[in-house]
């Protein structure tokens, strides 16, 4: 039976720190528009939750999910509303109060001389608490689906006392109420939420609103087998993700389930020139939660060239760059995009020869240079180099050496300078000899690193 409340409650946080709110805001996160991820995300869970609720129990006439975020610039307030599971006084006690606050006790100790400010909410679950750093007043409207339940209404300013009283709320839900602060008012504008909204909730399987309009996608192309996409799907989801880019030249559907939990869509960008550094980008997820612009700690060093989304959802919203540099979960979704992408060039090698030829350009300075760096893909893509041949035609080394295994003696001959060196290619030729042309900047690094593999 949930807990009535027939009366206002008041009560203190049992913590030793006083003032411990100015210290969250301080170092919760470095960016304050993380709170709308938040919030978002814990709608989400409540929904989640009553989802399975009614078919474990059988409980009936649960409301359609949704999460609205009402924008009111005259109240000067911003209120995340879930059709979620919701909250009786007892829940809210021990949820939003008792094990937030011990958890925000832990913190202050563990971090509060240390700057790894992002692993928080990884390890001590303060997602909501983010609220207090755009607000002077945070509410909650809660209505639990429990029978008979009371709604509630809790509130606090910031400071370690809280009340619980009765609310007015009539549906099984969550309303979480931020009364702006003068520092954040920019939040109090309908296009920066929806701004933010599209950029951390856009792929949530679940419809997210901002003043009653749906702005969200919920369905990203990741979630799909790679046999139930189309090649045109695959461009239209790159536009989407990089509306100013050029097609891409060809791309990579990750879909893991064993022995963990990767999906997501890899694409190899056009280049404008040689070792474009600027151009990857891969988008991080967390359970179709964005988290970052950047996947580098993620995505092998030579591979940041390439621009896409994966989502992991094994990786809290929240690590530092240590963690995740040295998590053996990390490590193995890594040396899997090594091996995938490998994969990918092989396959393209040996059943589309023609267009691996065409995009080899482009593609060919980061497959050296991924060579050079990683052990494991230098011996998957050893055999599918390819380069400019002096008669006339493009071929890699096996090929090479098979053609001139009586003259050449398993050697390689190659140029780096075509016209510099023309007199000895015209020798060459005239011996029968089959010389191979060097043009990439990479490539004189590159050649050494071949000989001192032989």
């Amino acid at each position: 039976m949930s807990k009535k409340t027939k009366a206002t409650i008041k009560g203190n946080i049992s913590i030793h720190t006083e003032n411990i709110f100015p210290i969250i805001k301080k170092w919760l996160y470095s960016d304050h528009e993380i709170f709308l991820r938040e919030l978002v995300s814990n709608g989400f869970d409540a929904i989640t939750k009553l989802q399975k609720i009614a078919v474990k129990e059988n409980v009936a006439d649960i409301p359609s999910p949704k999460i609205n975020i009402q924008v009111d610039t005259e109240k000067k307030t911003v209120t995340f509303s879930d059709t979620g599971l919701g909250m009786d006084a007892e829940e809210v006690t021990k949820y939003i109060t008792e094990i937030a606050f011990s958890s925000a006790e832990e913190f202050i100790e563990k971090f509060k001389d240390k700057d790894e400010k992002n692993q928080i909410i990884g390890h001590f679950g303060l997602g909501f608490y983010s609220s207090f750093m755009v607000s002077n007043l945070v509410e909650i409207k809660s209505k639990s689906y429990k029978k008979d339940a009371t709604a509630i209404l809790w509130s606090c300013d910031g400071s370690t006392s809280y009340t619980i009283t009765e609310s007015d709320r009539k549906e099984i839900g969550t309303d979480v109420i931020l009364h702006i602060n003068e520092e954040n008012k920019s939040f109090l504008e309908e296009a920066k939420i929806t701004e933010l909204a599209q950029k951390y909730t856009n792929f949530l399987p679940v419809e997210i609103q901002v003043n009653g309009k749906k702005v969200n996608d919920e369905s990203p192309l990741w979630t799909k087998a790679p046999n139930e996409v189309s090649e045109e799907e695959y461009k239209e989801f790159y536009k989407k993700l990089f509306p100013f880019n050029a097609e891409p030249l060809f791309w990579i559907h990750l879909n893991v389930d064993y022995p963990f939990n990767l999906k997501g869509i890899l694409y190899f960008p056009k280049v404008m020139h040689e070792l474009d550094a600027t151009k990857g980008q891969v988008k991080l997820f967390c359970k179709q939660v964005f988290v970052s612009d950047n996947a580098n700690d993620v995505i092998p060093e030579f591979l940041t060239l390439l621009q896409g989304a994966i989502d992991c959802p094994e990786i809290p919203l929240n690590v530092s760059r240590s963690y995740l540099q040295n998590d053996p979960y990390v490590q193995k979704i890594s040396k899997h995009i090594i091996k995938k992408v490998a994969d990918k060039l092989n396959e393209m090698a040996k059943k589309d020869n023609g267009n691996f030829e065409t995009i080899w350009n482009d593609i060919s300075p980061f497959i050296k240079y991924g060579m050079m760096q990683n052990d494991d893909f230098y011996s998957k893509v050893k055999d599918i180099i390819i380069f400019e041949s002096s008669t006339g035609h493009k071929t890699n080394i096996p090929d090479y050496l098979d053609r001139n295994k009586e003259k050449s003696k398993d050697k390689v001959l190659y140029c780096a300078d075509k016209e510099g060196q023309n007199t000895y290619i015209t020798m060459c030729k005239e011996q029968g000899l089959e010389v191979l042309f060097l043009h990439a900047l990479i490539d004189t690094h590159f050649i050494q690193f071949l000989e001192s593999k032989d």
